[in-house]
């Protein structure tokens, strides 16, 4: 990239503002609803669109028929709608088939999705792979549907179409890069679906408008698991410089961060998100690596075993607001959004600084500090910019070449700042080198 297409990146309130763009948009696996965001998107960043044909095998899968709907309706014999597509877009299944028909409401029971214990909200509910068709809503309003028929429209279609996906590669000075993914196929969904998008967008301006750095960063605006399944089975050389790896979700409302192991359990990333979590001193939770939940899975399935793990702040499944429609933009929240920014950019910017040092003397000894200026410079940490005595003797003890700045951050039991900045000025004093690494 030459910086040329940079935009300062999105505030709080510029995130907020690109979703409540987005929120309107009917997104699914496939279909305009994607293609329409994706645009968006690339009009902040470089984002190359992909498209790949119905039935392409990918894995053990193939790419579905594409959906697309213009509009969906309940209404009375005498024509009164009762519940619209156009008032909301979870009031369709996701992927029902075209339908024009009278039913008595027994039948249409059948069709019928609603939350009885959240009776004022219209649950999230997909077919995909399914030959069906339904409606979601309140439970009230089914409750109040008394009529013995009802004329049920979708007016959708369903054929040979094409998977759309984008993606956008940051590249570095080395083989190896940091995979950010996203899901971007629910419909009307702020947190668990945008806030993850328009994060990843601010995150990709502020690499864009940075200087090159040493690990590339490869983004991929997916739809749910096909998505993901596809990019791995057409991306194999891009797979092998995956590094290190994050899915994103539900990372605008204002709950605890959450974060969810690699399959590996102690991968960098891992360790990584969850020393800058702790340094920074908010409340979270680390969970562990499980085979359900959002494209980490498919990522950290056993033929690929890659390093990715979820970043979150509510958990799938476990806030009331979750596939709902309460899941709107008055639940996401700016501070939240560049909060989880934040933590994303320093994670990265952990990931890139952690290098292995050797000592270019080779560790016989305590090296004098004095003459290299050291000592003058840990005199003066009490001033910003100080070195942090502890910090420099813990690096020329520990840089053998086997350890990584992480790995001494975690020993010392000190922030990675301190120890990178520590480490910088040993480098700068001629005492340590940087050492190829290749662990994964």
């Amino acid at each position: 990239m030459d910086g040329s297409f940079a935009k300062p990146p999105l505030t709080g309130e510029g995130m907020h503002a690109l979703a409540a763009e987005l929120y309107p948009i009917c997104r699914s696996l496939t279909g305009d609803g994607v293609r329409r965001t994706l645009a968006r998107v690339a009009r902040e960043v470089p984002l190359e669109i992909v498209e790949v044909p119905t039935g392409t095998p990918v894995l053990d899968w193939e790419v579905p028929r594409e959906w697309n709907i213009r509009a969906a309706w309940i209404e009375t014999l005498d024509g009164r709608r009762v519940v619209d597509f156009a008032d909301h877009a979870l009031h369709i299944l996701n992927y029902s088939r075209p339908i024009d028909m009278v039913v008595s409401r027994e039948a249409l029971a059948k069709h019928v999705h609603t939350l009885p214990q959240q009776p004022d909200l219209i649950p999230y509910r997909t077919a995909y792979y399914a030959d069906t068709w339904g409606f979601c809503m309140a439970h009230r309003t089914w409750e109040a549907m008394t009529d013995p028929e009802y004329r049920v429209v979708v007016d959708s279609t369903l054929e040979p179409g094409r998977l759309t996906y984008g993606e956008l590669h940051v590249p570095g000075t080395t083989e190896g890069d940091i995979l950010v993914s996203l899901h971007v196929c629910h419909p009307q969904l702020a947190n668990d679906n945008l806030s993850g998008l328009v994060v990843a967008t601010a995150l990709a301006q502020r690499l864009l408008n940075g200087p090159k750095r040493r690990l590339g960063v490869r983004f991929v605006f997916l739809p749910a698991t096909i998505g993901a399944i596809t990019w791995l089975a057409r991306n194999e050389a891009a797979v092998d410089r995956v590094r290190h790896g994050l899915t994103l979700s539900c990372i605008g409302d204002p709950g605890p961060f959450h974060y969810k192991r690699s399959r590996r359990e102690d991968a960098a990333i891992d360790r990584a998100v969850a020393h800058v979590l702790a340094a920074r001193g908010v409340e979270h939770g680390i969970l562990p690596f499980s085979p359900y939940g959002y494209d980490e899975r498919q990522y950290c399935s056993p033929g690929y075993d890659l390093p990715v793990g979820c970043f979150m702040r509510g958990v799938h499944g476990t806030f009331p607001e979750y596939h709902t429609s309460a899941d709107n933009l008055d639940f996401i929240r700016p501070e939240a959004l560049a909060e989880s920014l934040s933590v994303l950019a320093e994670v990265l910017d952990l990931l890139d600084a952690d290098v292995t040092y050797a000592r270019t003397d080779g560790g016989k000894g305590e090296p004098q500090l004095g003459r290299r200026g050291l000592y003058r410079q840990i005199a003066g940490q009490k001033d910003q910019g100080g070195l942090d005595q502890m910090a420099v003797l813990w690096v020329l003890n520990l840089a053998d070449g086997k350890h990584r700045l992480l790995d001494m951050a975690e020993r010392a039991r000190m922030p990675f700042a301190k120890v990178r900045a520590a480490a910088r000025a040993c480098e700068e004093a001629g005492l340590l080198e940087v050492v190829p690494d290749t662990r994964r």
